[in-house]
């Protein structure tokens, strides 16, 4: 895992709250899922970064955060994105091969530094027809 779990936390409380009204301003997004076991709906802030009709997702804190297995359960999830809102459909767990072109230079850089190895890949629904 490339950062430390207690970081979730502080994320959790504090960081989060605050980068939410971030949200919808590339490259930052806001992440609608649904929680596997309460069914509880959930929006977090994210990192996204668009690729034709996929959006990929750094998985900073690894595969084995709660929203990624929400999202893994559902096979699906909601982005607030640059203005839009997007349904988005068959979450996959990809390696640098496939999600590294997806990425900016210098973020490329940043995520691989700090030991990030894993992404999560959807794709916008076919019956969302607002895509650019």
């Amino acid at each position: 895992m490339p950062l430390p779990r207690f970081i979730t936390k502080v994320n959790k409380a504090v960081t989060n709250k605050a980068l939410i009204r971030l949200s919808g301003r590339p490259p930052f997004a806001a992440l609608e899922h649904v929680g596997r076991s309460t069914g509880r709906r959930y929006r977090i802030p994210i990192n996204v970064f668009p690729s034709g009709d996929e959006f990929v997702f750094a998985l900073t804190y690894g595969p084995d955060t709660d929203w990624v297995k929400n999202v893994l359960a559902a096979g699906m999830a909601v982005l607030e994105y640059d203005g839009d809102t997007i349904q988005l459909e068959d979450p996959q767990m990809a390696g640098w091969t496939a999600a590294g072109k997806a990425l900016p230079g210098p973020v490329r850089a940043l995520l691989r530094l700090i030991g990030v190895r894993d992404f999560l890949v959807m794709r916008r629904t076919a019956h969302d027809s607002d895509g650019r």
